[in-house]
C-alpha cells in the first residue's frame, strides 16, 4: 500500500509539471539574431513566447546579458526554421513577392508577423522573415504578355513547369496571370526580387519611414527608355536621370499632414508605348514638432485677403521643376558666415498663434522653415548653388530672395535688410547674397530659410546633415 500512494504521488507530480511546455537544453527551432536595441522582453513579446521559456532553451541566466549579433533559439514556432531575419518593407515587396523570393508561405509569414490584414503591410514597416540554410533563390523576375502561358514561360528560362508553379506558390500551369510578377531562375543580377513589373529592375524609397516634414527620395532603374511618373501621397513625381541607367525623384512630405499609412504609386511607360503600374502603402510618422509660439503682430499682416496671394505667388514661383541640377552634395547653413549666431531660434513644424496687436484676431498657423538669430547687416550665404528666381519686396515675408536649386528644390530667405542678386543670376554653395535685416512680418531681425521640395515646404535641418540625393 505504502508503494501505491509513493508512485501515484511521483506520478501526479509528473502531470502537474508537465503541464507547462518543457523545451529541452538542446532544443532546435528557428534561430533570431539579436539586433540593436533588443532586449529579451522585447524578443519574447514579438515572439509571442514567454521570458522564463526563451530563457531556460538559450541557457540564458541573466535577462541583461544580451549582445548585437547573438544567436537565439525561438522556442515553440512549430513548422518554422532557419535563422530569423529582420527587414524593412521597401517599394516592390508584397506578400506574394516575400513568399515566393523567401519560400515561406503566407500564412507563415503573417503568423511570424501577427498580421491579421494586408493593410498592415507597408513601405517602412518591420517585418520577420525567415531564411531556409541551403535555399536557392531565383534571381530574375519577368511579367507574363496577354495570352503568354506559364508552360512558355518555363520554356523561355530554361526550366520546367512544375519548379515554376512550385516557387512561385502557384496552384497549377493556369494559375498565372497576365501583369502577375513571376520569379525565374537566371544569373544573379541588380535586379531586385520584388513585386514590380519585371521591366523595372529595381526601386527603393531611401531614408524610410518618412516623417512629416520629411524629403522622401525614390530611386528607381528600368530597362532602357522607360519613362517614369507617380504619386506621393497627393503630389505628382518627377523623375530626373541619374547615373548608371537610375532615376530619382524628390518629394517633400507636408508638416500638416496626419500620421498614418497613405499611398505610393510608380508609373512606367515603356519603350512600346504600353503601360505599367504598382501601387502601395507607404507609413508616414510623426515630426514630433515643438508646439506654442505666440507672436504679437501688426494685424494686417494676418489678414487673409494679404496671405493668401503671397502665399499663391510662392507655390506658384516653387511649382517648376528644372532638370538641371546645381547642388552638389551637403546643404551648409545660409548662417554659416557669421559662425557665432548659427544657432536657430525658431524650428521647423512648431505651431503658432498669430495676434493682432490692438484687436482680438487671433490666426492659427505654423513656422514653415527655421529661423537663424543674427542682427541687421549679417551675411547671408547660399546654402548649396542655384539660379536666383526671385528678388524683391513681399508684404508679409519683406525682402525675399529665392534660389532654384534645381529637381523642384527651392531656398527662400525672408525678411532681409539688403538683397545682393538679381533674377537669373547663378550662385554657388557660400556666395552672400543678402543681408540679414527685420523687414515684413517679424519681431525683430533674423534669417528665415524655407526649403522646398516638389511644392512643399519640408524641414530644412535634414538637408545640412543628410546628403540628397
Amino acid at each position: 500500500m505504502y508503494k501505491r500512494v509513493i508512485l501515484f504521488f511521483l506520478l501526479f507530480s509528473s502531470v502537474i509539471i508537465s503541464s507547462r511546455p518543457v523545451f529541452a537544453q538542446n532544443s532546435t527551432g528557428p534561430v533570431y539574431i539579436v539586433q540593436a536595441g533588443d532586449s529579451l522582453s522585447s524578443i519574447a513579446s514579438r515572439f509571442s513566447v514567454e521570458l522564463s521559456d526563451l530563457m531556460f532553451t538559450n541557457q540564458i541566466t541573466d535577462p541583461n546579458a544580451l549582445a548585437a549579433g547573438q544567436q537565439l533559439i525561438i522556442p515553440g514556432l512549430e513548422g518554422v526554421s532557419g535563422t530569423l531575419t529582420t527587414r524593412v518593407i521597401n517599394f516592390g515587396d508584397s506578400f506574394r513577392s516575400l513568399a515566393r523570393s523567401t519560400q515561406v508561405s503566407i500564412g507563415l509569414f503573417k503568423k511570424l508577423n501577427h498580421i491579421v490584414s494586408p493593410s498592415e503591410f507597408y513601405v517602412g514597416a518591420s517585418m520577420i522573415v525567415p531564411v531556409e540554410d541551403g535555399t536557392q533563390p531565383f534571381h530574375s523576375r519577368t511579367t507574363p504578355a496577354i495570352g503568354e502561358s506559364i508552360l512558355e514561360l518555363a520554356v523561355k528560362h530554361n526550366t520546367d513547369i512544375w519548379t515554376l508553379s512550385q516557387r512561385n506558390n502557384l496552384r497549377g500551369s493556369w494559375d498565372g496571370l497576365p501583369g502577375d510578377t513571376i520569379l525565374v531562375p537566371g544569373d544573379e543580377s541588380e535586379q531586385a526580387v520584388t513585386g514590380l513589373p519585371s521591366d523595372i529592375t529595381s526601386a527603393e524609397i531611401q531614408g524610410l519611414p518618412i516623417k512629416q516634414g520629411g524629403t522622401a527620395v525614390i530611386k528607381v532603374k528600368t530597362i532602357p527608355g522607360v519613362t517614369l511618373g507617380g504619386i506621393l501621397v497627393d503630389h505628382q513625381l518627377h523623375f530626373f536621370p541619374d547615373v548608371n541607367g537610375t532615376q530619382i525623384a524628390l518629394q517633400g512630405v507636408h508638416a500638416l499632414i496626419e500620421p498614418g499609412i497613405y499611398s505610393v504609386r510608380l508609373d512606367a511607360t515603356l519603350p512600346d508605348g504600353s503601360a505599367q503600374s504598382y501601387e502601395q502603402s507607404i507609413l508616414i510618422t510623426s515630426g514630433n514638432y515643438l508646439t506654442g509660439e505666440s507672436l504679437p503682430v501688426d494685424p494686417s499682416l494676418i489678414d487673409p485677403a494679404v496671405t493668401e496671394p503671397e502665399q499663391q505667388q510662392l507655390e506658384s514661383l516653387t511649382l517648376p521643376s528644372t532638370p538641371t541640377k546645381y547642388w552638389e552634395n551637403l546643404f551648409t547653413s545660409p548662417a554659416s558666415t557669421y559662425a557665432d549666431s548659427t544657432y536657430p531660434t525658431s524650428y521647423y513644424g512648431t505651431s503658432r498663434v498669430y495676434i493682432g496687436q490692438g484687436t482680438d484676431l487671433k490666426i492659427n498657423w505654423w513656422h514653415t522653415g527655421v529661423d537663424f538669430g543674427g542682427g541687421t547687416g549679417l551675411p547671408i550665404s547660399a546654402p548649396g548653388a542655384g539660379k536666383v528666381v526671385f528678388a524683391g519686396f513681399l508684404t508679409v515675408r519683406g525682402n525675399a530672395t529665392i534660389i532654384d536649386h534645381g529637381w523642384g528644390v527651392y531656398s527662400g530667405f525672408w525678411h532681409q535688410s539688403e538683397i545682393d542678386v538679381q533674377v537669373g543670376d547663378i550662385v554657388g554653395q557660400g556666395q552672400v547674397i543678402g543681408l540679414v535685416g527685420g523687414t515684413g512680418r517679424v519681431t525683430g531681425p533674423h534669417l528665415h530659410w524655407e526649403l522646398w521640395v516638389n511644392n512643399i515646404q519640408v524641414d530644412p535641418l535634414d538637408w545640412l546633415i543628410q546628403t540628397y540625393p
